[in-house]
């Protein structure tokens, strides 16, 4: 339980220094624009810091981690999770500096999109898992 509530803060922390981050650098540009970045720091609360709270809490209630699937869902989801905030970043970031970036910032960021849905969807079969096991 402790890797989850750890998982939380680094996202927490992530989180938050993002807003600094989109403060600063869109003062520092003097860009009033509209930029992904945005919309980082909800991300990284959100899908990270709630998201691990929550899946705590199932920890809690239901002993999930000891699901041969979760190591699958917690790796595959952080991996989509990062890589999602990370490409959000890289484009939002070059955008305020006046930058374009090509299609493969989209596209691998939509790689992030289907690792995060993966691991929803494993997060959910590991429910259903626990809740068969409680009948």
């Amino acid at each position: 339980m402790k890797k989850l509530l750890t998982t939380s803060l680094f996202y927490c922390i992530l989180g938050l220094i993002s807003g600094i981050y989109y403060r600063e650098i869109t003062k520092y540009a003097d860009f009033t624009g509209k930029t992904q970045l945005s919309v980082l720091h909800t991300h990284l609360l959100m899908l990270g810091m709630f998201m691990f709270l929550v899946v705590l809490l199932l920890e809690k209630n239901f002993g999930i981690m000891s699901s041969k699937k979760f190591n699958a869902f917690y790796y595959i989801y952080n991996a989509g999770l990062l890589l999602t905030v990370g490409l959000l970043t890289f484009h939002g970031t070059m955008t305020v500096l006046g930058q374009e970036t090509g299609a493969a910032v989209s596209g691998i960021a939509g790689l992030g999109h289907i690792l995060l849905a993966v691991g929803l969807v494993i997060l959910f079969l590991i429910m259903y898992e626990k809740l068969k096991e409680e009948k």
